[in-house]
């Protein structure tokens, strides 16, 4: 689960429970001081370069983040970043959407460090009304830490798309038909973190944070959000985003070839596979979806 789990601390619009408006949000790469606040971890988090660019910090006594002044309903989310490099076990990186309360939907990038040499866990997760459960893992073909590159989640009432550097690595289908809840109706804001998880992030815990490397740092840059932007103070609940291509996008043939490559390739776990955690059957979605 992903940091606001950790530290407590268009149509679509018209389906949600609470009344909102929706309105397009086409966002260059904007300003960290205009889109973002600073959520823990004091000075650990800094804004840089005009509020082009944050850094988050981890030290042995706390780590840090930030979070999406804005809440969305559907949309894409980019953000650029290089991850901890050298010996970052136990570290845990992360970009993701979220709502609030017991019942949350979240849609979760989350990177999971290692100790030098050996490489990053990509780590994906689909929370709706609350449960999860529905984690892809993955190798990248890459290093993460020697550059920026693009981390993307596509939003849309038909299905999530996770992305890197436009390469498809995740499909999570919408398959409310049969019964597997999808968030749809809670706006979501956008957040990220860098926090410590010796207990469980590298090699199931038996790797520990290393804290003579400390602090560790994650640099985020370039967030774009073209999505559908949620003000609750209206009583409207219009969306302009109808025409957007986010909004049906999908997976062309090319998508479908690149997603193949990813999956047969780099894919280290699959809960769709994992007949031992589930011995009384695979999710139903397991059996319905070609890409999850």
């Amino acid at each position: 689960m992903a940091q606001s789990a950790y530290y407590s601390n268009s149509k679509a619009c018209a389906l949600t429970l609470i009344t909102i408006s929706c309105l397009l949000v086409a966002a260059s790469a904007g300003s960290f001081y205009d889109e973002m606040g600073i959520t823990f971890g004091g000075d650990r988090a800094k804004i840089l370069n005009g509020g082009q660019d944050l850094s988050l910090s981890l030290d042995q006594y706390s780590g840090s983040g930030f979070q999406s002044k804005n809440e969305y309903l559907f949309g894409r989310f980019d953000m650029q970043l290089k991850l901890v490099p050298g010996n970052s076990a136990s570290t845990v990186t992360t970009f993701y959407l979220s709502s609030q309360g017991a019942g949350h939907d979240e849609i979760d990038f989350e990177f999971l460090g290692n100790s030098t040499g050996n490489p990053y866990t990509i780590h994906t997760n689909v929370y709706s009304q609350g449960k999860g459960d529905k984690e892809q893992q993955f190798h990248l073909w890459f290093d993460p830490t020697a550059a920026f590159h693009t981390y993307t989640i596509v939003w849309n009432a038909q299905r999530i798309i996770f992305l890197i550097d436009n390469m498809p690595l995740r499909v999570f289908n919408n398959h409310e038909a049969a019964g597997v809840p999808f968030p749809k109706s809670q706006p979501m804001r956008v957040y990220a973190s860098l926090w410590n998880a010796d207990d469980w992030a590298t090699q199931g815990g038996r790797v520990k944070t290393d804290w003579t490397h400390a602090p560790f740092t994650a640099s985020y840059r370039k967030f774009n959000a073209n999505a559908n932007k949620v003000s609750p103070n209206s009583k409207s609940t219009s969306s302009k985003n109808e025409n957007q291509a986010w909004s049906t996008q999908g997976l062309d043939a090319v998508g479908r070839n690149r997603i193949r490559w990813v999956q047969n390739k780099h894919m280290i776990y699959n809960y769709c596979n994992d007949y031992n955690r589930f011995p009384n059957g695979l999710p139903i979605e397991c059996t319905r979806s070609r890409f999850l």
